[in-house]
């Protein structure tokens, strides 16, 4: 009797635990899959800038600041100011890329911040 017993237990806790592994399975990839549908959301649905196609993508520092501070000034969506919307646009984008954004990127971004700060007088 014993040994029926501990037959079924084993079955049951080998079903348990393939069961909790497919689980497992699907709740990390859709935690993957997650934060490019809120990052997206955020930049379209938000209170954030209508920005022109494009923009962090610019060659020139100068460009994108240009370009961020023009959005900034017509956009009906923002709350906060002009400079403070545009320079957190900035900043969202450069901390949604991470560390998948590459190194002339990165410090073409970052002077772009710069280039806003001048571009509204704010030095």
């Amino acid at each position: 009797m014993a040994h029926v017993r501990k037959t079924t237990q084993s079955r049951k806790t080998a079903a348990r635990r393939s069961t909790s592994a497919k689980r497992g399975t699907v709740r990390t990839s859709a935690k993957r899959a997650a934060p490019k549908r809120w990052s997206q959301r955020v930049t379209k649905q938000s209170d954030a800038l209508d920005l022109k196609r494009g923009v962090f993508k610019l060659t020139s520092p100068k460009r994108i600041a240009t370009s961020l501070k023009r959005s900034a000034e017509h956009s009906s969506r923002r709350k906060a100011g002009a400079y403070r919307s545009a320079l957190s646009m900035l900043t969202f984008y450069i901390n949604r890329a991470g560390k998948t954004l590459p190194k002339t990127q990165r410090t073409r971004l970052e002077k772009a911040k710069l280039e806003l700060k001048r571009a509204f007088g704010k030095e």
